[in-house]
This record gives structure tokens, sequence and C-alpha cells, in this order.
């Protein structure tokens, strides 16, 4: 039987069935500290697909670290096919700094293809796409709600992928939200390259929720499993002697958006929420309340459809016109029987868009 062969990255080989840590120099610091994008790979001992995880694009939404953390101490990554690229931190300066931004402001999920040549934020996005993102078939990059908000666990696709449609079906959050494409996103770059890319947003920056942190790894493992990169479940037989386990219920079957909307504070002042994320609500109930921190004028944040919550404000001090709930008003259940070019047609001709353009 013929070896694989050793997967080579930035001059460092990684041998069948190892996994190594490796160092991609970005830049250095004023003080000339060196900054480095770090790639975790695990080079699987057969052959099969290759994948990236990546989180902290944005260097705030730490709940991706921590997903990507997690994911690499699974044990069933020891018997993995193909090669998967882990990396925790694409934004090492904005997480050092507490920032989604890099130290010049720019966004870097806007910054996709980038340039050698040019600014830090298009240096990083070069190196990013092409030692990494490029060398895969397919990815899983892991986001955060933007500041002072949360987001519901939910996978983001284009609104006529049918292909990404069945890995966010796959992956199995509770909530699919087809979304148009940023110009100088990942996702948007990756994708006219021919890199399947799947974003999943869950949880609030600079926080970390486990619930929402299960959710991911267990998203992720199940896409693996689906492009046959980790065996299935239940291959390998108990010992006689253990008893059955009771059989456990199934996963509910993500749901899919068909549009969403902010509901907006009617005035400023101090915000008291009256719902969560997963609520259903029905049009005209009451959210939220916005009162005047000096007394004497309140004003109510009612719904004005019916749905699910799928975001909500955490800041208590909100502006006038401030984002406060964002509410999905659902089509079905997304299963194995759904005709996903159904769907996308539909989506294509009512997008949803990401979150910066709602906010």
């Amino acid at each position: 039987m013929v070896r694989r062969a050793a997967f080579q990255i930035n001059g460092i080989e990684v041998a069948p069935g190892q996994t190594a840590s490796v160092d991609l120099p970005v830049s250095v610091l004023p003080d000339h500290t060196p900054v480095n994008l770090r790639v975790i790979v695990v080079h699987g001992r057969t052959e099969g697909p290759t994948a990236f995880v990546s989180a902290a694009i944005h260097g705030d939404e730490v709940n991706g670290v921590e997903v990507a953390r997690r994911l690499l101490g699974q044990k069933a990554l020891r018997g993995l096919k193909g090669t998967l690229l882990v990396v925790p931190i694409v934004n090492t300066f904005g997480f050092l700094n507490r920032s989604r931004y890099l130290p010049d402001r720019r966004d870097l999920n806007r910054s996709f293809p980038g340039s050698e040549g040019g600014s830090l934020a298009a240096r990083l996005a070069h190196l990013f796409l092409h030692d990494v993102v490029l060398r895969c078939d397919f990815g899983i990059d892991l986001h955060s709600a933007a500041v002072n908000r949360t987001n519901l666990p939910q996978t983001r696709v284009s609104p006529d992928d049918t292909g990404l449609m069945e890995l966010a079906r796959v992956f199995g959050a509770p909530v699919i939200i087809p979304s148009t494409e940023r110009s100088g996103s990942l996702r948007a770059e990756a994708r006219k390259r021919g890199v399947e890319t799947l974003l999943y947003e869950a949880g609030e920056g600079l926080r970390v929720d486990d619930a929402s942190v299960k959710i991911g790894v267990a998203g992720i493992l199940k896409v693996l499993r689906h492009r046959g990169m980790l065996g299935v479940r239940g291959q390998t037989k108990a010992p006689a002697k253990t008893p059955a386990k009771p059989p456990t219920r199934s996963p509910r079957a993500p749901l899919l958006a068909r549009r969403s909307l902010w509901e907006r504070a009617p005035i400023g002042g101090i915000l008291t929420t009256y719902r969560k994320d997963g609520d259903i609500v029905s049009e005209g109930d009451l959210l939220a309340r916005v009162a005047n921190p000096f007394g004497g004028e309140e004003a109510e944040l009612r719904a004005g459809v019916d749905g699910l919550v799928i975001g909500h404000a955490v800041m208590p001090v909100v502006n006038e016109g401030d984002a406060v709930f964002h509410i999905a008003q659902i089509e079905r259940p997304v299963t194995e029987n759904v005709v996903l070019d159904e769907i996308a047609q539909h989506l294509s001709r009512d997008p949803l868009f990401d979150e910066d353009e709602i906010i």
C-alpha cells in the first residue's frame, strides 16, 4: 500500500496520522514582537477531503475560538480521513486588543482577496486565503454577533447555493439564514474560487456561551462525517456485556428563515427586555420597554410580525432607532425531503442580508 504524502505548509512537513502547529509570519508589532497566523494541521492517515475551520476573523468574536479549541480536543479526529486545517485566531491583532477590527480600523472580513503589498488587513487576508483557504475543498467560518448584541446559533448560506444549504442542514444549528454575500468577505471570495464556506453565527462578542459552543463543535463534526472525513457513529460494535442504551430522540430539524427584520428602539433611554433568543413571538407581543432615565416617558416595543427571535441587544442603554430585536419569519423545517432547489429559488426572490447591513 502506498504511504500517503506528508502535508507541506511553510516549509514544514506534517506526516500522515500526525497533528502539528505551524506559524505563518504575518507582521511585527511596533516593538518588533512577531505576529503569526497559527494553523493547527490534522493530517489523517488516509486520503480524503481537505477542510478548514476558522475563528476570530473579527477579533472580538471569542465564542468561535472556544469552538475551535474544543474541536481540536475531540477523540474523533484521531481517525480523520483527509486533512483538517484549524485556525482558532485569524485576526490576532483584534483578538489582543479585544476589537473587531485591525489596528488601522479595517474590517478583515471586507478585505479579501487582499494583496501581498497592501494594508495590514490586505496582507493578512492574502496570507490566510492563499496559504489556508484555497488549499481546501470546503470550510466552516465561526462568528458571533456584533458588539452589544447576541445571536441565536444559526448558519448562514448564499440564497442560491443548494450545496451549502445541504451542509447547513447537516450542521444542525437551530436556524438557517440565507444571506447575500458581502463584497470583500471571506465567504464571497472563497465561493468565487470554488471553496464552499459555511458561516456559523452564535453568541455575543467578547463572551463565551457554552450552549453555542457545544452546538458549534457538534455541527462541525457532523459536517466532517457527512463529507466522509470521519467514521460513521455506531460502526464499532459494543462489547456483549454492555447494556443497550435507550433510544434518544431525533434532533430537531433546523428552521429556515424566509425573511427577517429588526425591531428598533422607539426612543432613546434605558432598555428593559422581556424576550430572549429562541422565543417565538406573535405580532403585537411586547418585546421591551424604553424609559427616559429622568423619569416620566416610557415607550413600548412590540413585535411587528409573527416569528422567532434570532438576536437581540444586550446593552441596556439605547439610542432612538437602535436595533433591539432581530425576528425571523420561518419558512419551514429543513429536512432531507425538502427540495433545496425550490428553497434557493424562493430565497433568491426575497434575500436576507448580513447583520452589518441590517443594523
